[in-house]
């Protein structure tokens, strides 16, 4: 909050407009202060939590039971990730790629697998732009180890890790440089897309999507998800853009109670208008999400030779994993990392 100058008394007439100038000015400042600005949290609390709970309902008979008994952990922590982000070097990359940034046929030129992509552009620059199909691919062959292994603990973290990048990869503004509009003067769109939305309309979503499937290549199927996100940027930003320029501005955002603060955010009004214009876009890239996260949890278990989860019914998550998410909390609440790199503002 930045300094403000202490009004000295005066008397007479002057002294009121003073006061009420300065009151005026305060205002605008706390007005200024409070924009929408990128929710780090991408999808939000609430719509990771929901992506990975309804993916569970997705799930043959043999791994349906387990997962159920096991809800509540696979539900809230799929936040984690992006709680480490503000705790552990290195993980900000592993929630997008700015494809855009490798040119107009990155999709050609990128190499879609690891070791031929740090060959030709550096790890570095990888990490510099963001690694999120890669990190499917990582966390989807984690998990097949955990099964193979029949480790609880493995399978729930990595579970709920696994559905946390898959659904980062469904959202259109992780794919690109542009990612919370700065570029465009749509500074808080992203926050915009994948938190208001579903505040205000992901009771209403359809959450049946069909039983999970086998899938054949789960790098292949990152990349899919990153290049169906990416294709959907240029509407993401056109249709606000659009709407923007139609719609009051005195009625763009309204004020709402958080608890105890008084925040700004997008209008309900604004909020409807948008959603119709990308005709229901957020719920799509939602229902797409949770049935991927399904999927992949489903080809893991698969492949590493279907596995008798019944075998783990009666078992509970350990005591050395619950004390390394109690670090991890801790390390969130610290906020050490003060400006993760990649996708801030």
């Amino acid at each position: 909050m930045p300094d403000f100058f202490i009004l000295s008394l005066y008397s007479g007439s002057h002294t009121v407009m003073k006061r009420k100038f300065l009151l005026i000015v305060f205002c605008c400042v706390v007005f200024l202060l409070c924009l929408p600005k990128e929710n780090a949290q991408s999808w939000g609390f609430y719509g990771h939590k929901r992506i990975n709970r309804m993916a569970v309902f997705t799930l043959p008979p043999e791994m349906v039971t387990f997962y159920k008994k096991h809800i509540e952990f696979i539900t809230n922590h799929a936040v984690d990730p992006d709680k480490r982000r503000y705790g552990v070097e290195g993980e900000a990359p592993r929630h997008y790629i700015d494809i855009d940034h490798y040119g107009i046929h990155a999709f050609d030129s990128v190499p879609k697998y690891w070791k031929a992509a740090v060959t030709k552009y550096s790890e570095d620059t990888l990490m510099a732009y963001g690694i999120v199909p890669w990190q499917i691919e990582k966390h989807y062959y984690k998990l097949m180890n955990a099964f193979k292994d029949e480790n609880l603990d493995r399978i729930l973290s990595y579970s709920a890790d696994l559905g946390h990048y898959i659904a980062d990869a469904h959202v259109p503004l992780h794919t690109t440089e542009n990612y919370n509009g700065q570029l465009t003067g749509q500074r808080g769109i992203h926050g915009f897309w994948e938190s208001r939305i579903p505040e205000l309309k992901a009771e209403d979503y359809d959450y049946f999507v069909g039983r999970a499937k086998y899938v054949d290549s789960p790098i292949m199927a990152a990349w899919k998800m990153v290049y169906d996100s990416h294709m959907a940027v240029d509407s993401v930003l056109k249709f606000e853009a659009m709407l923007n320029s139609q719609f009051p501005s005195d009625q763009k955002y309204a004020f709402e109670n958080r608890g105890t603060v008084m925040m700004k955010t997008y209008s309900v009004e604004y909020t409807n208008r948008y959603d119709l214009l990308i005709k229901g876009q957020v719920e799509r890239r939602m229902r797409e999400s949770i049935a991927m996260v399904g999927s992949l949890w489903y080809t893991a278990w698969v492949n590493s030779g279907k596995p008798n989860l019944e075998k783990l019914g009666n078992k509970e998550v350990s005591d050395s994993l619950k004390a390394q998410m109690q670090r991890e909390e801790e390390l969130y609440l610290q906020q050490k990392i003060k400006n993760a790199k990649g996708h801030e503002d």
